[in-house]
């Protein structure tokens, strides 16, 4: 998958939460995301900041439920990441392996 098909992607299934997104999918528009902060870091500018994260939060949030959901596992278990580095460390390792190749309980690969 593209960068440009992953976001564009992401941004049509803004709301979202069902069926499955996989690996590039899912770091293209994580990498969007840093490369405009990063971007605004340079730049300096407050407002384009704010903008991105509220533009982004909700599609990142659903990709993030369907990345898991690739792996067979529930949204619900973003809420680990809750607790302090133990919690990060866990869920970003279950974004960063392979899903499931077949269907599963929240579809067919896609």
């Amino acid at each position: 998958m593209s960068f440009t098909k992953a976001v564009s992607t992401c941004f049509v299934k803004y709301f979202d939460f069902k069926g499955r997104a996989n690996r590039p999918e899912y770091w293209w528009f994580v990498l969007l995301i840093y490369m405009v902060l990063i971007l605004n870091l340079l730049v300096q500018l407050e407002t384009v900041a704010g903008v991105v994260v509220l533009a982004t939060f909700v599609p990142h949030l659903a990709v993030t439920v369907r990345r898991l959901h690739d792996s067979n596992r529930s949204g619900w278990y973003l809420l680990i990441a809750l607790a302090p580095l133990v919690g990060i460390i866990m869920v970003t390792a279950w974004l960063v392996t392979e899903g499931d190749r077949g269907p599963n309980s929240y579809g067919v690969a896609g």
